[in-house]
């Protein structure tokens, strides 16, 4: 699939733009990333179909450029302006706070090229001289330089997965199992490589197809049981083939992780077996292998789902048959966080509503920015009134589906909303979020989270730490200090789905668990294809050990509405 290639020369585009000054078309070639980006379909097929035009934002123009790069591999306009202007955009773009407007003055003021230029001219002092940066921009652009650094050659979760689950529907033809393995079968929020694990009564087939996948970018190793290659968006990608006895000892051997594979092979030495890759062994005799759960049980455990097998006290509550009986996805009713174009969304309310609906969702909440967030189109007042009327005119609509009418609120920096009490009596839902200040210190931003919760609207903390993955991190708070404060004030803390975000984190989920405090999943949707993304914050819930008690999303509307009054 190159949806993702496509969309991320699609944001340079518009980041290039942004720098020449042009205005209009930057905000048009982002909203068609932004809707590349999720689509659930590969893109070649569309083009192949003639209906790339069907795509949200996607006019005749852009169009014609990914028919270009489909058909070339690249777009002449694309080449001219990155000659034009010569700026490493993505390298500089993953520095916390530099935006193309700043990129620009970087570049113009003091040649910054990229990353290196960047810090050689912060170490010198030279930044904090530009007006409009200073001293304090200048030691966060260090700061954030060293947090790039830092960071491995890993690949986000939610921009993987398609591609991966397009590879298996590839390849299931020529085999007869098939299944992820390695940290994309955990659901991990990063991923070095993908595992992919096979039975196949026709091996050396099943390679020739894996390794000559249009997506594959160079082949590192072709054999009849293990092929290695590297695709278009830079991943390897390991394909096994094992014999159909050891197949569950294969995918459990391969899922990892490490930790608790280890744990796992000192219970089989006490039990006086072996277990590997190709089975569970007691001398030569093979006792288990074909199934996982066969493996398992033979070990004296409850089977552990993947999600779950960090080392982090799963093995001892399986043994103890006290594993909880994490949230399915499948027990998920709707999505409790999402943007239209009242703010900065691509699509109405009734696009929305109508892909919720194809979902099968039972609920669905349409919660716009408010407030002074104006760079993502806050709306004031007035606009949230107005908007309550058109809500109530799809609801008439569509009854199959609720809508929820509610707003993503800003915490101000002493903890305040700042959208009126007025207003927010009368939603059904009310996200509270920080979105600005990053960098107060753990006491203050504790207490300002914990101030935000003082107010009787406010049903959710979005995105609580702030972070955004290999670009941000987290805003400093004392988690069980908040935890304590939310489940004291019923208030819910959100898993933000949106594959950058996934916050809070499984760890953070688990510390929730433990406390009482009820978990609220949303996408953060800004176009209709983000809504796939609930599967990504369910994932997170169950890393978690998130039971489907504790995820408000699971509730019947009835009970939702309850709750949330």
């Amino acid at each position: 699939m190159k949806n993702r290639e496509i969309a991320k020369i699609l944001y340079e585009m518009a980041d290039l733009l942004e720098i020449k000054g042009v205005e209009f078309k930057p905000r048009a070639y982002r909203r068609a990333a932004m809707n590349i980006e999720s689509l659930g379909i590969d893109i070649e097929e569309l083009y192949k179909r003639g209906e790339l035009e069907k795509i949200p934002g996607v006019g005749k123009s852009i169009a014609e450029k990914i028919k270009e790069y489909l058909e070339t591999g690249t777009i002449k306009k694309w080449e001219e302006l990155k000659k034009e202007i010569p700026v490493d955009i993505e390298s500089l773009s993953s520095i916390e706070g530099l935006g193309p407007k700043m990129i620009k003055i970087l570049y113009e003021k003091l040649g910054v090229k990229n990353i290196d230029d960047l810090e050689r001219v912060a170490k010198q002092g030279r930044i904090r001289r530009l007006k409009g940066f200073g001293v304090k921009t200048e030691k966060k652009i260090l700061e954030s330089i060293e947090f790039a650094r830092k960071k491995q050659e890993r690949f986000i979760l939610g921009y993987i997965l398609p591609e991966a689950n397009k590879i298996l529907e590839n390849l299931k033809p020529y085999t007869s199992r098939i299944s992820l393995a390695g940290s994309i079968r955990r659901r991990k929020e990063t991923i070095g490589d993908m595992d992919i694990l096979a039975v196949s009564p026709n091996p050396d087939l099943a390679m020739d197809m894996f390794v000559k996948m249009e997506s594959v970018d160079k082949v590192l190793a072709r054999g009849i049981t293990k092929s290695s290659v590297r695709l278009n968006s830079g991943i390897q990608v390991d394909l096994r083939i094992v014999e159909e006895k050891s197949f569950g000892s294969a995918l459990q051997y391969f899922t990892g992780s490490k930790e608790h594979n280890i744990e796992l092979r000192k219970i089989a030495i006490k039990k006086g077996y072996k277990l590997n890759e190709y089975g569970l062994f007691e001398g030569e005799k093979q006792i288990a292998g074909e199934s996982e759960e066969g493996v398992y049980e033979a070990l004296g455990l409850q089977w552990i789902p993947p999600e779950l097998r960090e080392n982090r006290g799963e093995i001892e509550a399986a043994m103890n048959g006290k594993l909880p009986k994490i949230v399915e996805y499948n027990e998920i009713k709707g999505d409790l966080h999402t943007h239209t174009k009242w703010s900065d969304g691509a699509n109405t309310i009734e696009e929305v509503v109508k892909e919720a609906i194809r979902r099968d969702y039972k609920f669905i909440a349409i919660t716009d920015h408010a407030g002074n967030l104006k760079v993502a189109g806050g709306m004031d007042e007035e606009e949230i009134k107005e908007q309550a009327k058109e809500i109530e005119r799809v609801r008439k609509k569509y009854d199959e589906i609720f809508i929820l009418h509610g707003v993503e609120a800003n915490i101000t920096k002493d903890g305040k909303i700042d959208v009126s009490n007025n207003i927010l009596k009368d939603l059904d839902i009310v996200i509270a979020s920080v979105h600005s200040a990053f960098r107060m210190d753990e006491k203050e931003m504790t207490a300002r989270l914990i101030n935000a919760m003082e107010n009787e609207y406010v049903n959710v903390i979005g995105h609580p730490t702030g972070r955004i993955i290999m670009k941000r991190e987290p805003i400093k708070i004392d988690m069980e200090k908040v935890l304590d404060a939310a489940k004291e004030k019923n208030v819910f803390m959100e898993i933000n789905a949106y594959p950058e975000r996934l916050d809070l984190n499984d760890v953070n989920v688990k510390l929730a668990v433990e406390k009482g405090v009820k978990i609220s999943i949303g996408t953060d949707a800004h176009t209709t294809g983000h809504l796939q993304y609930l599967e990504l914050g369910t994932a997170v819930a169950r890393r978690g050990w998130a039971k489907k008690e504790d995820v408000i999303n699971t509730y019947d509307i009835k009970e939702l509405m309850k709750i949330l009054q």
